[in-house]
């Protein structure tokens, strides 16, 4: 099969309590990545909206999928002809929590979408308090020219299971939206794992963080060999990468650690 290399930039930038400054910045990126040859442009966790520390105007600012941010990041998709993914506060169902939501948007709107699985109860940190965990059910893809990506969100990527079941979709990429909080080892941690979800599952694995000082910044695109293959340091800015089915297919050949493997991935009660 022969499928084009696909164009992804991972977009690294501070989102704040000002919607209207965050869409200005997305703006900005996008068309920066587009300019750069991205058909697909990944951007942060809570891209929407970010309060730190999160409080009340979580849940005030939250939006419903057909709202006004994904129906923003729609025009700026028809604009630019690409595909946005980016970090939205979702409104759940109470009230007073929010659900942390990786929306996939093209054109026509959302063509698929990632609620959080595993809420950020760490390093001193208690997402729970604001955040309602999404559900266990079949990961949404979706595809640009025979390429295909799936979500994924920030802490969860500290669960080798999660990637394992997006591996199982057929996904030939998985994208991680975070805001990966500064700490002792914190950048390390945050390449050598998605350095080993790349490895371990032989696909790409892209991650797209808040720059410093609140996120470690790093965010980069990695090879199924778990290369770095673009990259960014602290600067809000875009790093593209060409996403090529065939480097997927031979590194799936040589090591067809999927293909091998003696176990499937079930969910906890």
């Amino acid at each position: 099969m022969t499928v084009s290399p696909v164009g992804l930039a991972v977009a690294q930038f501070a989102p704040s309590a000002d919607e209207s400054a965050n869409l200005d910045a997305i703006g900005e990126l996008v068309a920066r990545a587009r300019d750069r040859g991205a058909r697909v442009v990944l951007l942060p966790e809570y891209s929407s909206y970010f309060v730190d520390p999160f409080d009340a105007s979580l849940a005030a600012h939250a939006q419903d999928l057909d709202g006004p941010f994904v129906s923003a990041l729609a025009r700026l998709a028809a604009r630019h002809e690409v595909h946005i993914v980016a970090g939205l506060v979702e409104r759940a169902s109470s009230g007073d929590r929010v659900r942390n939501t990786v929306v996939a948007v093209d054109a026509d709107g959302v063509v698929a979408r990632y609620r959080k699985l595993h809420l950020y109860d760490a390093f001193g940190q208690r997402e729970s308090d604001w955040v309602e965990p999404g559900e266990i059910e079949s990961p949404e893809t979706f595809e640009v020219d025979g390429i295909r990506f799936a979500l994924m969100t920030c802490y969860d990527l500290r669960f080798p299971e999660v990637a394992r079941t997006l591996a199982d979709t057929g996904a030939h990429v998985v994208l991680v939206a975070a805001e990966w909080v500064r700490g002792p080892l914190k950048e390390d941690h945050w390449r050598t794992l998605l350095q080993a979800r790349a490895i371990e599952n032989t696909l790409y694995v892209a991650g797209a963080d808040h720059p410093p000082p609140l996120g470690v910044g790093h965010s980069l695109v990695i090879d199924p060999l778990g290369v770095p293959v673009a990259s960014i340091g602290t600067a809000t800015d875009v790093a593209v990468a060409y996403i090529d089915f065939g480097v997927v297919d031979r590194v799936r050949r040589v090591n067809p650690a999927l293909k091998l493997r003696r176990y499937t991935v079930a969910p906890r009660d």
